[in-house]
């Protein structure tokens, strides 16, 4: 068979989208880094290229790697009990907020962020096995309780977090042929567990308020006794949800077409909170302006154009749901980050991938697009 070359478009796209990540990543961090955290301005940066590289060494690993090698139960089954093993440890070892390992003076890690390309590799595993049973129920059981079961191990650290890898899931059922009466029942079901999920933390609850309905207004008209107000105000997370979206739509806003020039936002001088984080595209609206907003929009829209011919060109159904979840996971968390920070979604924590500040999320994205440029190197 003749062998794909590597897919430069995509090569391309994810190395501009690393470094314009790191170019934004010291305007947005550098005067949070002093006046907040009290250490040099290049503090967040340098270790961002630290994590850089070692992401970079992964995602080069993968693309050399025939993605077929993945196609056996060790590694589907075994990076599934991986995480959810270490989502248990870090339960415990972080009793506070249970996301983190604290790793000395080089950072921290968060293993729920490796649930993506953990389920993705199970996914294509599981889907092209049972491509022709996709509407089998013994084949929805089993899916339905690994999905789950990881589902819940990550929400119960980060709701956000986990809505990716299981709308990820969701669509590549989906895609797989999964029957309609099948899709609206486990649609049901986590819609379910979404609301049980917010209900049971008064921030969560109170960033959904803060989306529909910001001035309580349509809440007292039910709750007449204020309980649910009084249970969001009793969060010790949360003050005023609106906040964090108010502040981000300012610097958008403030950015116009053209933006106020690279290092000149004023949003980040601790109005807007997390703006090296998740609201790092606030601040690449505000400096850059339309222009550079629509470029990193451009950036993702790439990812997804290959991906979905990847999809599309691959000869073997592992690939080709290898090559969808990729795509699905990392496209869904963009858009979803974007979303919330022009207001169009309700407020929720997930970093903008390979934009954002953030060594985990950076190394399992730039490892699961390793795995998708595999399709591409050895396909054909």
């Amino acid at each position: 068979m003749a062998r794909l070359r590597t897919d430069w478009i995509l090569f391309l796209t994810i190395v501009a989208l690393v470094a314009f990540g790191l170019v934004m990543l010291y305007s947005a961090s550098s005067a949070v880094a002093e006046l907040r955290y009290h250490v040099p301005p290049y503090y967040f940066v340098i270790r961002q290229v630290g994590w850089a590289f070692i992401s970079f060494v992964a995602m080069m690993y993968f693309k050399r790697m025939d993605y077929r090698r993945m196609n056996t139960p060790a590694w589907a089954f075994s990076g599934l009990g991986a995480v959810l093993g270490l989502l248990v440890i870090v339960y415990f070892a972080d009793p506070r907020t249970h996301r983190w390992f604290k790793l000395g003076g080089v950072g921290s890690f968060q293993p729920s962020e490796f649930a993506k390309p953990a389920l993705i590799v199970f996914l294509a595993y599981f889907v092209s096995r049972r491509a022709h049973l996709i509407n089998d129920r013994r084949t929805i059981r089993q899916a339905l309780v690994a999905v789950m079961m990881l589902g819940f191990m990550v929400v119960v650290a980060d709701l956000g977090t986990a809505l990716v890898p299981v709308i990820t899931a969701v669509l590549v059922f989906w895609i797989a042929g999964l029957e309609r009466k099948y899709m609206f029942r486990v649609a049901m079901i986590g819609v379910a567990l979404v609301v049980v999920a917010i209900a049971s933390r008064g921030y969560r609850l109170g960033r959904i308020i803060a989306y529909v309905d910001p001035d309580y207004s349509k809440i007292e008209m039910v709750d007449t006794h204020g309980w649910i107000k009084g249970y969001i105000q009793r969060s010790t997370s949360v003050r005023d949800a609106s906040y964090q979206p108010r502040q981000s739509k300012i610097a958008v806003g403030t950015g116009g077409v053209l933006g106020m020039g690279l290092m000149q936002g004023k949003q980040k001088l601790m109005f807007l909170p997390d703006a090296h984080t998740d609201f790092i595209y606030a601040t690449v609206g505000e400096e850059l302006g339309l222009w550079g907003a629509t470029a990193v929009l451009t950036g993702f829209v790439v990812v997804l154009w290959r991906g979905a011919r990847l999809f599309l060109l691959a000869r073997d159904d592992f690939g080709k749901y290898l090559a969808l979840g990729v795509t699905l996971s990392i496209v869904v968390q963009a858009f979803i980050n974007m979303s919330v920070v022009l207001d169009m979604a309700p407020t929720k924590g997930f970093p903008l991938p390979m934009i954002s500040f953030g060594g985990s999320s950076l190394l399992s994205t730039l490892a699961s697009l390793g795995m998708l440029l595999s399709v591409s190197e050895h396909e054909g």
